[in-house]
This record gives structure tokens, sequence and C-alpha cells, in this order.
């Protein structure tokens, strides 16, 4: 996905039993930030220091999510056993995650795998991508696209 290019349709199921979908984005900005999987070390941490500047966000008319492939089960035990205040995407059959090209082969501890490349994107009210960060670290990132939300 590229600044300009236009938010493929989507339509998943959220945290709470809601679905959200490319519509129901148009007319505010919004951050959607893609982690490889809950309960992780930097996907915790991420999750916490966006939850911690949602108040911010939401008073620059900014909703945020969370987008993974896992199940909203699993978010649900994430939300609760870290206190998150944000809703959570589950896009278990990588319908959003795929349109992005996010789903990247990956190397840890020398073994390959297939995940999810941690990226966040500026949705515009009119459904364009008007920023987005790639091969994010998660200390410090959601202050930083708030300062980008914000004009810096």
């Amino acid at each position: 996905m590229t600044v300009g290019a236009q938010l493929p349709d989507f339509d998943l199921e959220t945290t709470g039993g809601g679905r959200v979908s490319n519509a129901d984005l148009e007319g505010h900005r919004t951050v959607l930030y893609f982690y490889p999987k809950d309960d992780t070390p930097g996907c915790t941490l991420e999750a916490q220091e966006f939850t911690r500047l949602n108040e911010a966000f939401a008073a620059a008319g900014v909703t945020v999510y969370g987008v993974s492939p896992d199940s909203t089960k699993r978010h649900r035990r994430f939300i609760d056993k870290c206190s998150l205040g944000i809703p959570l995407i589950s896009d278990p059959e990588r319908q959003l995650i795929d349109s992005q090209g996010l789903w990247v082969e990956k190397k840890f501890m020398g073994r390959q795998y297939m995940g999810v490349a941690r990226t966040t994107l500026l949705i515009g009210p009119d459904g364009t991508v008007e920023r987005e960060w790639r091969d994010v670290k998660p200390s410090g990132h959601a202050a930083a696209v708030l300062e980008s939300v914000n004009g810096g």
C-alpha cells in the first residue's frame, strides 16, 4: 500500500462482537496498526502505548484499531489481561493484512516463518492512506503517530 492509495473493501469482526468495514471509517481519520500476535512482549507494549494515548487520539478526532490474525476470543483475553482500551480487529483469513502486503517471511533466532510485518497506517476521512509506518519498533511508536496526527 502506498500513501494516497484507497483502502480496499473489507468487513471484519472486532472485539465486543461488532464489525468494522472500510465504509465505517469514512468521514474521519483512523489509525490501523497491524501487529503479529496478541500477548507477546512487543505487541503488548505497542497496545498499551496506544491505549495510554487513546484519549489524545480521540481528542484529535482519530479512532485507533489494532489488527492481527488472532481470533476475537484471543483478542478479548488479551484486552482483559493487559487492560487495553482500544478495539482490536480480527483478521484470521488475512483479508486486510494481505491487501496491504503485510504477510511476510520473518526470521527469528535462525528460524524462518510467515507473519505480520508490524506496520501502521493513518487513513484519511476519504478512505485513502495519508501516512504509513513500516518496520515499526513498538516502544514510542504510538507517540510518534500521535505527533504526526497533530501536525508534527
